[in-house]
């Protein structure tokens, strides 16, 4: 079909077919005027809330430094300016979207990330600095406030992520590659895609239409002008588009831009409960007509999600009658809620189909995390441990729930870097005597053994260290 000019008609066909409305609902073309259409009029709604962003930050490298230099009777006659380090500037291209008319707008963390100076550029060539509000590089997403913004600002109106359906027509809005404001059409290929690993909370919009370096913060667009997702990444090998693009959707875009327009930290829900997906394996001994869902292996005590009556074994089906395949997916739709709010789970228990009432709380601080530095005699010195608890575990990104002491900073250099000691390592013994939290590693400091045995749990494999 070729696309030229768009008429009341054909927008109405182009929407329809993008809504999914039955067969009957929607029309044949009578005349060639209806064939040729447009999405001019929907491109001078949406593009001009769509802006460019330059972020740029300073780096330092080492400069060359001769041997020569060290020399007494050369640094006598050209002095210590030579070597060192020198300062330069690295430059970031990407998109942004306003979303509200004071002037906060959203884009990838990626894009800004450790950047000193951001320009935002709109598409009538005003230019404004921006302060980065908020940054949280776990759902890729960034939070900007246009500097004393002048005059009206263009506002692009979220949409709900949850109603787009695979084969809806999309626009990606963005200034790939620097050339300028670009907009490319295409449809939605798939959602929920959770195996992409570009984030921790994922559940991507999978989009054909053409996104390529540059894209990324710009806008994935509805046929009704509304924001579906915000372009993230592209599966490309040469780093072109090849027709498979990865959008955050816009529900999580919502729950970002709330936490930076009221002020307040960014806290996630605690689902209380690990899990993993159900498998053709599972969904066979269960009796299930094919795998879906995700299969509660552990509930912790005095958790939401032993408040709500989940046990193992149970397999969560939906959220809120939204689907859920997998434990990426399960968390994700938790972390587009807030905190305060109540989902509904339904859940499969013996063949039985329940509802839940799941109460999203924050994730709390049990044990406190009181960090300890282990300084001296102990072949471990020169690690940081502190306890872990569910807001620990949030915070260091950790995928499930753990328990114990864990080493988050190894000094280089140091004993316990040459005892092959990682961050994210959790001791759990020394000597035999178990320890729970950092005061269990402090009772034993108190007497050094001369004979150090430690059983080290990385990614729940242990092993046992000996030391004299």
């Amino acid at each position: 079909m070729t696309i030229r000019s768009l008429t009341a008609f054909g927008l109405a066909v182009l929407m329809g077919f993008a809504a999914g409305l039955p067969v009957a609902a929607q029309q044949v073309p009578q005349s060639r005027e209806q064939i040729t259409l447009s999405y001019a009029p929907l491109v001078e709604q949406v593009a001009p809330a769509v802006v460019n962003i330059y972020a740029t930050k300073v780096v330092e490298t080492a400069r060359f430094r001769s041997p020569l230099f060290n020399d007494p009777f050369f640094q006598r006659f050209f002095g210590d300016n030579f070597g060192g380090t020198q300062r330069r500037s690295e430059n970031s291209l990407g998109s942004g979207v306003i979303a509200t008319e004071d002037g906060l707008v959203v884009t990838n963390h990626h894009v800004i990330a450790d950047a000193d100076d951001i320009q935002v550029i709109l598409r009538d060539r005003r230019e404004f600095q921006a302060e980065l509000i908020l940054s949280d590089e776990r759902t890729d997403l960034a939070i900007l406030k246009l500097k004393n913004p002048r005059g009206d600002l263009p506002v692009v109106t979220l949409g709900d992520s949850d109603s787009v359906s695979v084969g809806d027509l999309v626009l990606a809005i963005g200034n790939p590659f620097g050339v300028g404001q670009t907009v490319t059409s295409g449809i939605v290929s798939g959602l929920a895609r959770t195996s992409v690993d570009i984030s921790d909370y994922q559940s991507f919009i999978q989009t054909d239409a053409a996104i390529n370096p540059g894209n990324s913060g710009g806008a994935l667009v509805a046929m009704d002008g509304r924001l579906i997702g915000i372009n993230t990444a592209i599966f490309s090998g040469s780093g072109g588009s090849h027709g498979i693009g990865f959008a955050i959707p816009s529900n999580m875009v919502a729950a970002v831009l709330r936490s930076a327009a009221s002020g307040e930290k960014l806290i996630r829900p605690w689902l209380g409960f690990s899990g993993r997906a159900v498998d053709w394996d599972i969904a066979a001994a269960l009796g299930m007509d094919r795998p879906h869902g995700v299969i509660v292996e552990q509930v912790r005590a005095q958790g939401p999600a032993e408040a709500a009556d989940l046990r193992a074994g149970d397999i969560v089906i939906e959220v809120d009658g939204k689907p859920v395949e997998d434990i990426k997916n399960l968390r994700f739709r938790a972390a587009t809620k807030g905190v305060g709010e109540t989902v509904a789970l339904t859940v499969i228990r013996d063949g039985t189909v329940l509802t839940r009432d799941f109460a999203l709380v924050a994730p709390p601080e049990i044990p406190p995390r009181e960090p300890i530095t282990i300084r001296r005699n102990a072949p471990f010195a020169g690690a940081v441990f502190l306890n872990l608890s569910p807001a620990v575990t949030e915070e260091l990104g950790l995928q499930r729930d753990r328990d114990g002491v864990m080493a988050v900073e190894i000094a280089n250099g140091s004993p316990a870097a040459r005892l092959g000691l990682k961050p994210g390592d959790i001791l759990r013994a020394i000597n035999g005597f178990e320890i729970g939290t950092t005061k269990d590693i402090a009772r034993v400091m108190e007497d050094p053994p001369s004979v150090w045995r430690l059983v080290i749990d990385r990614n729940g494999d242990r092993k046992t260290v000996e030391v004299r």
